[in-house]
């Protein structure tokens, strides 16, 4: 192969790459997001009315929104990432006796979402 042809493939395969690493890095609600809330916190804070805890929703956005849990682009200001980053079992969510508990590339998932 030509030193120019090898160039050349050189800035297409990093080009690609660099293009694949970005589509990765954005956040996509339902491929990154919605599956953490289904799992941990969808029980209490979803659809069914009968087990709403705290009469929040954080299936519907407009409901998270009117109750201030989401901050859109202010995740310190967000009680739903002061929530699950806190350290107060009284304060934690999810709450211990859920027996369900966030990985911390899902809570920082979260953070960087809102």
């Amino acid at each position: 192969m030509k030193p120019l042809s090898k160039i050349c493939l050189t800035v297409v395969v990093a080009g690609f790459w660099a293009t694949t690493a970005h589509a990765q890095s954005k956040i996509e609600y339902n491929r990154d997001i919605r599956p953490i809330l289904t799992s941990n916190c969808f029980a209490c804070h979803g659809p069914d009315s009968a087990a709403r805890k705290a009469e929040l929703r954080l299936d519907n956005r407009e409901d998270a929104l009117a109750a201030e849990v989401i901050v859109p682009g202010k995740p310190e200001k967000s009680p739903l990432v002061q929530r699950i980053f806190s350290d107060k079992p009284a304060k934690v969510m999810p709450p211990p006796k859920s027996h369900k508990k966030l990985k911390d590339a899902e809570k920082e998932l979260l953070r960087r979402w809102i």
